[in-house]
């Protein structure tokens, strides 16, 4: 069973922001929506406060998160220990999606490294922290980022992006409205 904590502290938080990858699941509110399950890396995730994490949403073929999360905001990101001590934590809460067009877009942003290709911040209230041992999880050495990303976000360039975007990530795979915050901004 797993424990749960009051709050994201100093301890936790260093491991949280040294992990490569961690995984991030949403819903739609329907029963008959798929659920999304994402990996993210890239060096994409910050804890704001004890009760708050933020990532960048990088351009991508989806838009399940985004979608989700503008219907009914249930988020949960989850991280594995594959070095270590074997470990599981869940961040279980709230999420709200901050565009480029947000007030406070930039102030996030900032808290990351600089990418091309950014489509939003998902910012999460964390309601629930749980911690599991793990023990199940593989070990794994990390070997490093792929850039393959990074080249495809280069090689479309700024006006390609959001070519896709409004092409690519207006629904998600349920219908639900994703990326609509451009048309609003021309």
């Amino acid at each position: 069973m797993a424990d749960v904590l009051e709050r994201i502290d100093a301890k936790l938080r260093d491991w949280i922001e040294r992990q490569h990858v961690y995984f991030v699941a949403t819903a739609p509110r329907g029963d008959d929506g798929f659920v999304n399950c994402s990996p993210k890396g890239l060096d994409s995730l910050r804890v704001l406060d004890e009760h708050t994490v933020a990532y960048l949403d990088l351009t991508g073929s989806g838009v399940e998160t985004i979608a989700h999360l503008k219907e009914n905001g249930r988020i949960v990101v989850m991280l594995c220990a594959f070095d270590g001590p074997p470990r599981i934590v869940r961040l279980h809460g709230l999420g709200g999606v901050v565009h480029p067009g947000d007030a406070t877009f930039a102030d996030l942003a900032a808290r990351f490294p600089t990418r091309d290709g950014v489509r939003s911040v998902i910012r999460v209230d964390v309601t629930r922290i749980s911690e599991s041992c793990g023990y199940g999880v593989p070990q794994m050495a990390y070997v490093g980022d792929r850039e393959a990303l990074p080249k495809w976000v280069e090689k479309k360039g700024t006006d390609g992006i959001i070519d896709y975007q409004r092409s690519r990530n207006a629904y998600s795979l349920d219908g639900l409205p994703g990326v609509d915050w451009l048309e609003a901004s021309n």
